[in-house]
Parts: C-alpha cells; structure tokens; sequence
C-alpha cells in the first residue's frame, strides 16, 4: 500500500481552494496555514477535528460537524453547517491522482496540488472562460525557464 500524504485543504464556499502538503498535521501547522490564507473575518467550516478547534476562536465564527454521530450537515439560522464543500475539492484530486497521473512522488506534490488549486478557482462556474484561464495559465510561466541539464552533467553518459 502506498504511504499517504497530509494534505490541509481550504475552500472558500462558491470562491478558490487551497491545498498544503505538510509533513504533519498539528494544531500548530494547520494554525499556520489558516492564519496565512484565511481572512480572520471568515466562518470556518469544518468537522470536530481537534486541530482546529483553539484556532476557530480566532475567526468570526467556526462551525461544526459532528461525523461520529452521523451529523454530517445541519442547519443553523437557515444555514447549512457542512463539510462537503472541501470534502468535494479532494474527492477531484483523489479521482486525478488516480486516474490521471497515477504517481506523485513527494518532492513533487505541492505542484499537483497547485495545479488541481488553479482549476478548481478558475472553473467554469465562476464564470472563468478557456481564453481567461489560458491567460491566466500563461501570464504564470512569464520570465520562467524550463532548463534541461547535459546528460553528461546527470551521469548518465
């Protein structure tokens, strides 16, 4: 079986995700990537994971599942407390992963992840057009080389 990876997802309900390989998931590091990507003027969403509960205090509001019990979405003041939305974004790179690129080696993850990011926030149902996302694509690679070294450089000669 091969070793899975520890990946912190963020999506923003009808808006961007974002994916973080991270070597362990501790109260700490998910802080980190919170702090560092999410406006503290957020709701967060999530299940009753205990690496975010201390953190959720820091934000305008932190709502939760509870998934042992079953609870998977509720409804609060008319609105739905779920985590589905995120559970969705994984479900895309988990089908890609296996699907498409079939092996993803560690040291080149944080790529797959940026590459799964950049279509799940330019998807067509936030009105994203081919000609835009190929803009956007291209306007990312401006000043960038892709240099191969010598196959005598490698040891390979």
């Amino acid at each position: 079986m091969k070793p899975k990876r520890t990946v912190i997802g963020l999506v923003e309900r009808g808006g961007k995700a974002r994916m973080v390989h991270v070597q362990h998931a501790t109260k700490a590091v998910v802080r980190d990537v919170l702090v560092r990507n999410a406006d503290r003027n957020s709701t967060l969403y999530t299940d009753q994971s205990k690496l975010c509960t201390v953190t959720g205090e820091e934000y305008a509001s932190h709502k939760t599942t509870n998934h042992s019990a079953g609870e998977y979405v509720r409804y609060e003041d008319g609105a739905a407390i779920h985590s589905d939305t995120i559970e969705n974004v994984f479900s895309v790179v988990k089908r890609g992963m296996v699907g498409v690129y079939q092996h993803c080696g560690e040291a080149h993850l944080h790529r797959y992840l940026a590459e799964f990011d950049f279509r799940y926030s330019r998807r067509t149902a936030l009105k994203v057009t081919d000609i835009e996302r190929r803009d956007q694509l291209l306007a990312m690679v401006q000043g960038k080389r892709l240099i191969y070294r010598r196959i005598n450089e490698i040891g390979l000669a």
